[in-house]
């Protein structure tokens, strides 16, 4: 079996390679090749199969199908311009968000062997004038234009699956935090620097005020849930293949007072309060209640609280600077 992980360079992308490269299997086959491919050659990753690495822009057609020579099984397309980038240049997002993501299809369904396609949505696909609480059938209406572009690829994912061009599965992701690494362009991207920095020694900023609610996940768990999308059989899917990956919902308050838990004041003594009126006009369309029926029904799983997140990131994450 070979797996293409198209942003493969990226914090999610890399976790899935090495999580791939220990369970050696995807729905019980045997890994024999891992193509890795971002905007830059993706770092190594040690797998006992061979791991090949792409610079490719999946904006150029030619270039995107190229990179599909590799004959890929199974396809994480996780690559994507971030809502605050999005929102900022829109022509990059569409270039990249909705023209990328249709060369990902087309190149998949030259393929002529209907690969498996995971292609990573967002709850920004919900916003506007739409219930609080959030099921599997309310009307997507983003506020976004990176909603947006995620909703119509997502409407995309399905057609073609449903014509047998791929086996496509769009699972929504929630926030995820805490996220290694340095801040984006997501509007999101406080969303783990309030806990990422402070726990590193660092102060953070955050733009929103604490009783802002927040539909999250934790890295672990969101690499966890996107092999298993992989591996689900097509038919369990129904006539819709997205759907809202499991989360929690916490203010921002109360994920604060969880980190202290773990961690204690120290770090969240660091965090200065400073509302963002950029930042608030994009996440205040977002809508943190969910009920995942359809993701929980496929088997698919959540964390048990904010404080494991913590734990997860202080176990898995942290980098804590030289002194």
């Amino acid at each position: 079996m070979r797996v293409l992980i198209i942003g493969g360079g990226g914090f999610i992308g890399q976790k899935i390679a090495k999580a791939l490269a220990e369970k050696g299997t995807l729905n019980g086959k045997q890994i024999t090749h891992l193509e890795l491919a971002d905007i830059t050659a993706p770092p190594t990753v040690v797998a006992p199969f061979g791991v090949s690495h792409h610079a490719v822009d999946i904006s150029d057609k030619a270039k995107c199908d190229a990179l599909f020579q590799c004959q890929p099984d199974v396809v994480f397309h996780l690559a994507a311009i971030v809502s605050g980038q999005a929102e900022a240049e829109f022509d990059t997002g569409m270039r990249v968000n909705l023209a990328g993501t249709l060369n990902v299809f087309e190149a998949a369904r030259a393929l002529g062997t209907k690969p498996v396609v995971v292609f990573s949505s967002s709850c920004a696909v919900y916003g506007g004038e739409i219930p609080d609480q959030i099921e599997d059938w309310t009307t997507l209406n983003p506020q976004t234009s990176y909603g947006a572009q995620k909703a119509i690829g997502e409407l995309l994912c399905t057609d073609y699956s449903r014509k047998g061009f791929i086996d496509g599965r769009a699972p929504r992701l929630p926030t995820i935090t805490i996220r290694p690494g340095k801040p984006n362009a997501a509007a999101s991207s406080f969303m783990s620097s309030i806990f990422r920095e402070p726990l590193q020694g660092q102060t953070a900023v955050c733009p929103v005020q604490p009783d802002y609610a927040v539909w999250y996940l934790s890295p672990r768990k969101v690499v966890e849930n996107l092999i298993k999308c992989a591996e689900i059989p097509a038919e369990k899917f129904g006539e819709n293949r997205a759907f809202a990956l499991p989360g929690r919902v916490a203010t921002i308050g109360e994920m604060v007072e969880a980190m202290r838990k773990v961690a204690g004041d120290e770090p969240v003594n660091r965090i200065k309060w400073e509302p963002d009126p950029v930042i608030l006009s994009i996440v205040m369309g977002w809508r943190p209640h969910i009920n995942p029926q359809k993701a929980l029904a496929l088997g698919l799983t959540t964390d048990d609280s904010f404080e494991d997140n913590v734990r997860y990131f202080l176990e898995d994450d942290i980098q804590v600077p030289a002194t």
